[in-house]
């Protein structure tokens, strides 16, 4: 997982996905938390704490993640409010954030470590707070990637909203992202399949592309957070949800 953030660390000021990521994910952090003044927030696995920094425009964010490592970063880029902790055990009061997030984690655990955690995402909210989550989807894009974020599973729709029912959470919104990108990594992850996953983890699913190609997949994402702001997506990627505690 250190290799994993230590080249997120490199690349997500520039790279298309990272600029994506928050355009799909802003709507439903306003949505989240409209109506509650100065709210608590805490990010759930923060990594490289860059998510921290830009939680931290709309309340009181804190964070905590499984690393040292991670930790390292985040202070690099200024975060405070940070400890280390397991996403299973959140060491923080009941009833205490308008807000928890967390990003591309739960592919990460095991089947009684996600039932875990999202017991513990319910024990934190304040009744009435919100729960944002992104995950890998789609078990068919399974690839190179999976290994270097030491994905256990790609979540479906019926997947996360077992997962978030089953935690006594309120589904609001549920759908997938980067679908324009779905083609061009189906072809490509089952070709990394056929010719066998990689036993150990290498950066170069991280590597940001040429400029020009940078930019145009960025401008293209941000047609498709336009898109979804008002539709669900059929298919892509990453799965995104929007949950509240009732």
């Amino acid at each position: 997982m250190d290799l994993l953030l230590e080249a997120t660390y490199e690349v997500e000021q520039r790279h298309f996905w990272f600029h994506g990521f928050r355009r799909f994910v802003q709507p439903l952090i306003e949505r989240g938390l409209a109506g509650r003044p100065n709210p608590g927030i805490l990010d759930c696995g923060c990594g490289t704490g860059r998510n921290l920094e830009w939680l931290g425009g709309y309340g009181h964010a804190s964070g905590f993640d499984l690393t040292r490592r991670g930790l390292e970063f985040a202070q690099a880029h200024g975060a405070t409010r940070i400890v280390q902790a397991s996403i299973t055990h959140i060491p923080f009061r009941s009833s205490t954030f308008d807000l928890v997030t967390s990003f591309d984690v739960l592919q990460s655990l095991d089947a009684a470590q996600e039932r875990e955690t999202m017991r513990e995402f319910w024990r934190i909210l304040k009744p009435g707070g919100a729960l944002v989550l992104n995950v890998a989807a789609m078990e068919v894009l399974r690839g190179d990637h999976s290994v270097l974020a030491e994905e256990l599973r790609r979540y479906s729709r019926p997947m996360m909203r077992s997962a978030v029912e089953g935690a006594g959470l309120r589904l609001e919104r549920l759908t997938y992202t980067n679908g324009v990108l779905f083609p061009a990594m189906l072809a490509q992850r089952a070709f990394q399949r056929l010719r066998g996953l990689p036993a150990r983890a290498h950066t170069r699913e991280l590597a940001i592309p040429p400029a020009p190609i940078n930019a145009a997949l960025t401008a293209v994402l941000a047609l498709e957070a336009a898109l979804v702001r008002r539709v669900d997506l059929p298919a892509g990627s990453s799965l995104l949800c929007l949950a509240r505690k009732v």
